[in-house]
């Protein structure tokens, strides 16, 4: 069964042919990296204006590339929701205007899900239950994936996402965007136990996650020590063990709820997708860690952990499985936001 994914949630405009929900046979993707940097974070409405321009000529080279005509789909999947909600709809349209004008059903993903099924492409996906951790944009998030089944929430963010603290740290020290990526570049070189940062674990036995406490430390530590050292100029600390010291104590967190809720689930699998899932410090951690728990990780290739149309296809074959297509496609809508 071959599907076309249409990815459109944030600052990626994205297509993709998937057969079966593992082989991938196109993979398109347009950021939007440079539009945004000079605002150190996505604009909403240059986002949506980027994707209208893009997302016919994204759509038709991941249909090139694949060399299948748009008559041989089997189904067209698209990402819903959540995501901004002018961004999401631009996806939406064409997905749907295609389906109406092929006579081709559509499947309305949810990004998250779809960050789940993009630790397995390529591989066959599980048949037992597993940990999932999702950090991805502004979610960070635990779930007991049952496949077939219905997911559980195990634990969520109260506030900041662990994506949100670290783009935000970013941007507080001038690093640029996306400041995720540029903190993980800075931290091979500095030293984790340089300065110690808050680590919020909440309520005793809780899974949710809290990062906006760790943030405002940041905050108090700049304010209070100033500029780092540079260009051979005494400072009163290196830009390299900040960075370092602050994405540990984020990565501690994220690795120790992971783990306490593999124990109180007693499953054997463990899961972690979502842009955050290419931070290398993390999946050095979760190596670690899971290794020393005998328990399997699943991880996403470094080029799925971002969005990306290959996990909205492969998730939308999966999805049809399970429910089949939405019944009327003109009436499915965005949902900005959907757990």
């Amino acid at each position: 069964m071959i599907v076309l994914g249409v990815e459109s949630s944030c600052d990626e405009t994205a297509a993709a042919i998937v057969e079966d929900g593992t082989r991938v046979l196109s993979d398109v993707v347009f950021s939007q990296i440079s539009v945004h940097s000079p605002y150190g974070g996505v604009v909403p409405e240059l986002a949506s204006r980027k994707h209208v321009e893009a997302i016919l000529p994204v759509i038709a080279k991941a249909l090139e590339d694949a060399r299948i005509p748009k008559e041989r789909l089997d189904i067209i999947a698209v990402t819903r929701g959540p995501g901004l909600i002018g961004a999401l709809l631009v996806g939406l349209c064409a997905a749907k205007s295609m389906a109406w004008a092929l006579g081709k059903p559509l499947v309305g993903v949810n990004h998250l899900e779809a960050h789940m099924h993009s630790a397995f492409l390529g591989n066959s996906p599980l048949d037992r239950p597993f940990v999932c951790l999702v950090v991805s944009g502004g979610h960070t998030a635990l779930y007991l994936v049952n496949p077939g089944k219905e997911n559980r929430l195990l634990g969520c963010t109260r506030d900041d996402a662990a994506g949100e603290a670290l783009d935000k740290a970013a941007k507080l020290l001038n690093l640029g965007y996306p400041g995720g990526a540029v903190i993980d570049r800075l931290s091979v070189d500095g030293n984790p136990a340089a300065f110690q940062f808050p680590k919020a674990y909440l309520e005793k036995e809780s899974l949710d996650f809290s990062f906006s406490g760790i943030k405002t430390a940041l905050a108090n530590f700049v304010r209070r020590h100033g500029s780092p050292a540079s260009d051979g100029q005494k400072g009163a600390y290196r830009l390299e063990d900040l960075a370092a010291s602050f994405q540990e104590a984020i990565v501690e967190v994220l690795v120790d709820k992971t783990m306490h809720a593999v124990e109180s689930t007693g499953v054997n699998d463990v899961a972690i997708v979502g842009g955050v899932a290419a931070n290398g410090r993390l999946r050095y951690r979760m190596v670690e860690e899971t290794a020393w728990r005998r328990v399997t990780l699943h991880m996403p290739l470094l080029r799925f952990c971002t969005d990306n149309a290959v996990m909205v296809a492969a998730a939308g074959y999966h999805v049809w499985n399970r429910f089949g297509p939405c019944e009327n496609l003109l009436e499915l809508d965005a949902v900005s936001r959907w757990t």
